[in-house]
């Protein structure tokens, strides 16, 4: 019965992706620079794709031409603007069907993956699943500011399930209230996000802005790997969610912020605790940890970004213990003539009270040139939660009921042929190789630098 429900859900994801109403091929831009020529008129520009306002892609696009989507958060394309109130480069593709309807601007974004999962060793585990994302946001003019609506939903409850799919040395939440998730990577809950923000302006090229989320994402961390061209294409999750990104999904988020050309400055109370097992249901909020954040985008291409967080009873495990996490990241993005390349570098550190500090560093990058896509990732992470923390279990070393901490890695590296291209949407096969990188302590529990492999179908708008 369950396996009936997930293929269910697989395929209701996938139609509704694939059942979106069509809009054209998108383009890069860069808001930033001026015009090299006078506007050229229609008649004599190229047509190699029908002009339609309602096709551009969103990147970095000002509101003046009358047809592209503002940002919600101040007077810039939207496509500055990735999860919660984070920012990524603005010349990145915002990809997605976008509209108009009367004073709304609409955006739909979505994805579904089919995945056949095997990771390889003592500890690893065969699974096929399927992760998907449908996204829709809505924006007006209300008042003396800008009024910006956004739901994120996931079927993963069902198409993963519980206890997750395998992913080697992948740590953080639960399967089922009582043991903790190790090797594997859990699903995402239905509601993802349901937020709303409120902007008004500041003088020239500034804006205040209020954001609400429940579930919401808070101040914190770069744009999640699930929204940022660098890793939005790769179906493993990254080890080191865990420390830059895993409060995406957070039940309770208020954020206030300040923005001037390219600064921001933000400051979120939320919820600390991470979801529970239960994944279809909205949980209370406690607005019991804060955050601040820091954002810099100096041009088009780049992004930065620091920020730190006091996380109150973060795991549902060890309700006492308290979570202290700082952030710092760089993300570069590159328009191609025919696609897009973007690079981020992200470090994370968190620092658990009476326990260990530990840190991740996380390279990878992503480019796509027509049909084609390659992306890549490297990571190192001192991980103190692979054999649990004081929960029962064979830890290596003397100390059984101790968390012990192991300093592992991951490399690896993927390909997608995009063999179908719509106007809105494109569907593709993709392979994914990882190798797993431990030290000797580990290798008896692992194997020696274990292999995993994934195969995958892929639709996106």
């Amino acid at each position: 019965m369950e396996r009936k429900t997930q293929t269910l859900w697989s395929a209701l994801a996938l139609s509704l992706l694939l059942s979106a109403p069509a809009v054209a091929q998108h383009e890069h831009h860069h808001p930033q620079e001026p015009p090299a020529a006078p506007e050229t008129p229609p008649e004599k520009q190229e047509t190699t794709k029908p002009e339609d306002h309602s096709m551009h892609d969103m990147a970095g696009m000002e509101d003046h031409s009358g047809h592209e989507m503002r940002g919600m958060l101040g007077s810039y394309g939207m496509s500055r603007e990735a999860s919660g109130t984070a920012w990524q480069p603005e010349s990145a593709p915002h990809t997605g069907i976008h509209t108009n309807r009367g004073p709304w601007d609409l955006m739909v974004h979505g994805f579904a993956s089919l995945i056949y999962d095997d990771q390889d060793g003592p500890r690893g585990d065969q699974k096929t699943f399927s992760e998907n994302m449908l996204m829709g946001m809505a924006s007006r003019d209300l008042g003396p500011g800008r009024l910006g609506l956004r739901t994120m939903l996931s079927a993963e409850p069902a198409t993963i399930g519980k206890e997750g799919y395998p992913l080697l040395l992948q740590t953080g939440e639960t399967a089922n209230g009582v043991d903790p998730l190790v090797d594997r990577q859990h699903p995402h809950d239905l509601f993802m996000e349901l937020s709303a923000t409120y902007s008004v302006p500041l003088g020239e090229n500034g804006s205040g802005f209020v954001y609400l989320g429940l579930p919401g994402e808070p101040a914190l961390g770069p744009a999640t790997f699930m929204h940022r061209f660098s890793g939005m294409e790769n179906p493993e999750a990254p080890l080191s969610h865990h420390w830059l990104d895993s409060t995406h999904v957070t039940f309770g988020v208020a954020t206030l912020g300040w923005i001037r050309n390219g600064v921001k400055l933000e400051g979120s109370v939320f919820t600390g605790r991470e979801p529970d097992e239960n994944r279809y249901d909205i949980e209370s909020p406690k607005m019991d940890s804060w955050s601040l954040r820091a954002s810099w985008n100096p041009s088009p291409d780049w992004a930065f970004q620091v920020s730190r967080g006091h996380l109150k009873s973060p795991e549902q495990l060890e309700p006492e213990t308290d979570l202290d996490r700082t952030t710092a990241s760089a993300a570069y993005n590159r328009p191609l003539a025919n696609g897009n390349w973007q690079t981020t570098l992200a470090w994370g550190r968190n620092d658990r009270e009476g326990g260990e500090v530990t840190d991740a560093l996380l390279l990878e990058s992503a480019a796509t040139c027509r049909r084609h896509t390659l992306f890549g990732r490297a990571e190192r992470l001192e991980n103190d939660e692979l054999f649990g923390h004081g929960h029962e279990g064979e830890v290596p070393g003397d100390h059984p009921d101790k968390a012990e901490v192991f300093t592992v890695g991951k490399l690896s590296l993927g390909y997608i042929y995009d063999a179908f291209l719509g106007e809105s949407w494109r569907g593709g096969i993709g392979l994914l190789g990882s190798l797993a990188v431990v030290p000797d302590d580990l290798k008896e529990e692992y194997g020696d630098n274990p292999v995993s492999w994934m195969a995958f179908l892929r639709v996106k708008i």
